[in-house]
């Protein structure tokens, strides 16, 4: 099992020196190995040793790369490239309508192109606290990154109440979308689930049905 690739790149984007090709290799590398032995053998029994020699690094270069354990989990190469579509849609494009098409395009490529990668994530999320725990944590940050793009599209205060109530109750959104999915088998369509969230927060509670 190989770690998912970020979907969302741009369609020419400039390629990256050696280096910094070098270290997207040993990220994937370690994500792999990671995600491989969390199949084989479980989360919990897994660790950075044996990671390290599944992936052909050292300890000491998974820990420089992921602090901890369940940052291997958490963090992935879609933030960025997210944002970066976000900026690139139409001026003038209602803004839950830029995010749907992102976010739809980014669901749709990973079940494509790594469908066991996403479904093991989310499984992971759901049935391990420390990497539930780990990723609330994250999406603090994501969260305010994402504010930003709320107020370059809108042009309100970035750090205003409503901006980051908006911005965190999208990504909680999506996150409980993502643990719902998990919850039920990944039997429902994962884009259909993060449509669903972000009618959501768009339109509030849906009607209750007698």
């Amino acid at each position: 099992m190989t770690a998912a690739r970020s979907p969302l790149a741009p369609d020419a984007p400039p390629r990256p020196g050696l280096r910094e090709r070098k270290k997207t290799r040993t990220r994937e590398a370690i994500r792999g190995a990671a995600y491989a032995l969390a199949e084989e053998q479980g989360y919990d029994a897994t660790t950075i040793e044996q990671i390290a020699e599944r992936a052909e690094v050292s300890p000491s270069t998974v820990f420089r790369y992921f602090p901890t354990k369940e940052d291997i989990v958490v963090t992935d190469e879609y933030d960025e490239p997210l944002l970066a579509a976000l900026a690139a849609r139409p001026a003038d494009e209602p803004w839950t309508d830029s995010v749907r098409y992102v976010i739809r395009k980014a669901v749709r490529l990973a079940m494509t192109e790594q469908p066991e990668v996403t479904e093991l994530r989310a499984r992971l999320i759901l049935e391990v606290p420390a990497v539930r725990a780990r990723m609330r944590e994250a999406l603090t940050g994501i969260g305010r990154t994402l504010a930003e793009a709320v107020a370059g599209r809108t042009g309100l205060d970035p750090d205003g109440l409503e901006v980051r109530v908006h911005a965190m109750s999208l990504i909680g959104g999506l996150l409980e979308a993502t643990v719902y999915w998990a919850e039920h088998g990944h039997r429902d369509d994962y884009a259909d689930l993060a449509d669903r969230a972000i009618d959501v927060i768009e339109h509030g509670l849906p009607a209750a049905t007698s």
